[in-house]
Parts: structure tokens; sequence; C-alpha cells
């Protein structure tokens, strides 16, 4: 099919998955009313149209946390996106390196820190969630160290896993879920060879060391729910501080009295989520939580956003709500399934396109000068 925008990779990806593996990324929690949120609000977002301004030079870079940017956007942790395509993190990470666009590798992921920092020219970011072995939790932040990452990005809002009830219904998890994904991947024989034989280990590279290599699907979800730390509190960031010196960000900020604790607690950025609505359903989208955090943090930290980024344009309008940086999430996820490396690279030029349109017809020139002036 011809792809010309993320909805066509979001298409082509239901396509070439099996369903456990679509509905996993294209899923949210409950009803999903929040994930669809994040859409609907973040599109009703009016720009200001502008004329006879020079946007005959239109700079799409930025500098976030000291590096240099080709656009303000970067890919964010997806969980298990090594399934999507064959080493699927791997690839991402090559195609948005060589795009000039940085990718923060998912605690969850199937291809090890070390694997997908070999296979990209940037430096990587890495996502942790907490789990109850704080030795470990030691060991993987110095993985981390030793791959070179640019920052640690600390998600905060999965004490336990949302009710995801498409898991259920698809078969990645519930009864005879090996049988169920087995069939369907049998009915997808692209992806079965592709993938499924040539793309082996399917484990968790990052937890392999405890879990086993030979762990897979069945452990992921049992897993998350016995291990990651409930207990977590603002007075574990020092143990965290304590393992780590680069750049640290708390992903999973709603509240603006949480946005204004993580600066006090030291953080250098936030990122504005409610986890694609995979969490809590019935929060606020995050493209209206962002402007009051926006306003609470004051500028004292580096402010990033997910949640319903589907275009250039709606990069554009989260900018202009007060973030410095955006993470695609199941964008690129979509791109990834339906193309591989290519598709994220052909996914990150759509967006740059999209993005200097926008601009231009707003009447900006510069990342940096993006702002509530171009809202109507």
């Amino acid at each position: 099919m011809r792809i010309s925008s993320a909805l066509d990779f979001r298409e082509a990806a239901r396509r070439r998955l099996p369903r456990f593996l679509f509905d996993y990324v294209d899923g949210a929690a409950y009803a999903e009313a929040t994930a669809r949120r994040n859409v609907d609000d973040l599109a009703a977002v009016e720009l200001r149209q502008r004329v006879l301004v020079d946007v005959s030079r239109i700079d799409l870079s930025t500098t976030l946390f000291g590096a240099l940017q080709a656009l303000p956007v970067m890919l964010g942790p997806v969980g298990l996106a090594g399934l999507y395509a064959r080493r699927g993190e791997a690839q991402a990470a090559r195609a948005a390196a060589a795009k000039g666009v940085p990718l923060c590798l998912s605690s969850m992921a199937v291809c090890a820190l070390p694997e997908v920092a070999a296979a990209s020219s940037l430096p990587l970011w890495f996502q942790l969630y907490v789990i109850k072995d704080r030795g470990f939790l030691a060991e993987l932040l110095a993985v981390a160290r030793d791959a070179g990452c640019a920052g640690l990005m600390l998600t905060v809002d999965l004490p336990m896993p949302g009710a995801r009830y498409r898991d259920l219904h698809s078969g990645l998890a519930g009864p005879n879920a090996r049988r169920r994904r087995l069939a369907q991947a049998l009915a997808h024989p692209r992806w079965a060879w592709d993938v499924g034989l040539r793309g082996r280990p399917h484990g968790l590279g990052n937890f392999a060391a405890v879990l086993g290599r030979k762990s897979g699907l069945e452990d992921y979800v049992g897993w998350i729910g016995r291990n990651f730390d409930a207990s977590l509190t603002w007075r574990d960031l020092d143990a965290i501080r304590a393992h780590w010196s680069g750049p640290l960000v708390i992903k999973g900020i709603l509240d603006p009295e949480d946005a204004r604790r993580a600066v006090d607690e030291g953080a250098d950025g936030i990122v504005v989520s409610n986890h694609g609505g995979r969490q809590l359903d019935g929060v606020p989208s995050t493209a209206r939580a962002l402007p009051i955090i926006a306003e609470a943090v004051g500028g004292r930290a580096t402010l990033l956003v997910d949640g319903g980024v589907r275009s250039g344009l709606d990069v554009l309008r989260m900018l202009a709500l007060g973030a410095q940086g955006v993470l695609l999430g199941r964008a690129w996820a979509y791109a990834l399934a339906a193309g591989g490396g290519a598709g994220v690279a052909r996914l990150l030029d759509i967006v740059a396109a999209e993005l200097r349109i926008g601009m231009a017809l707003t009447g900006v020139a510069r990342v940096e000068d993006i702002g509530r002036s171009i809202l109507a």
C-alpha cells in the first residue's frame, strides 16, 4: 500500500502483524477513552495561520540536554518492539540515528542494550522500570553507563500494569495464549519467517540474566506483575542517582504538584505522559495536561511530552503548548512493523516535512521560536 502518513503505517502494521502484537501496541487500558482523547484533544488544538513572513530558511534542529538533534523528537520507549520487525529495536535505532534523532530503549525491549547501542551512531537513552531486585537494577544501570547512554528516563506511572483487555482477547495473555499466538503467527507467514524464526531470541534482552535466555512472552506479562516495585517513592530517587550521574528524566507526570516535586527532587527533565492511555483510563490527555505542567515547572527543567502524536503537525502543536521535545511512540512502532528500519526512516522524513510546512504556515522559522503565540 502507498504510505503517506503515520495512519498509513498503522494500517500496514495491522495487516502484517499477528493480532496479539498489533493489539498490544495499538491497545490501551479499560475502555481506551484516554488513548482516544490523546489523539482527539491534540487534533483539536487550533493554530494561527500567518502570512508574509520570511520562512525561506526553516531550521528544524534543536538542542536537548546539550545534544544537537535534527528534529525536536525522540523515538520514545516501546516494549517488545523487537517483535515488530527482526531485531526491531536495533533496526529502529540505526534508522533514527541516520536521521539525527535518538532512540530511548525500553527496559522491556527484545534486543538488549549493548546490541542496540552497537547499531546506533548516536548515543541511546535508556528507559528504566524499577524492579524489586535492587542489586540487579544497579547492574542494569552499569550496563547503560557502559553502553554510553546519554540519559536515563525513569518511568514512574506503572506500579502495576493497567487493565488491558485487548491483551486477554488477543492471546498475549490469558488461557491457551501460546496456542492462540501460534495460530495467529501461522496466518501471517511473512512475519512468522522473518521475525518469528529468523529474529530469535525473543526474550526480554535486558532482563535475560534474571529471566533466563529461554524466557518468552509467557514470562512477560506475569513477570511484570510480580517484579515491578509498587513501593517506589520519591525517596528512591537518591538511590538511583547513586548509580547514575547523567541526565535523569522522570516519565509519567500528569499532575502539576508531581511536576514541581520532580524538579525539586533534582530531575533534569519531565515527560508529560499518561503511558499512551495504557494505565489509568479517564485521566486527562497530555495535550490538556501539558500547558498546566509547563506553567508549574516554569522553565526549571526540560519538558518533554508524548501521547497521541501522529504527525509533524502534532509535534508543532505540542511545542506550542509548552514542550521542548516530543516522544514518538505508537507512530514509530507502526512504521517499524510495516517496513522495518526503512519504515522508521520514512516516518521521520514525513514528520520532518509536515513540521516544516506547519512552521511555514504559522510564520516561524526556528524551533525555539515556536510557542503559544502560534495558537489560535
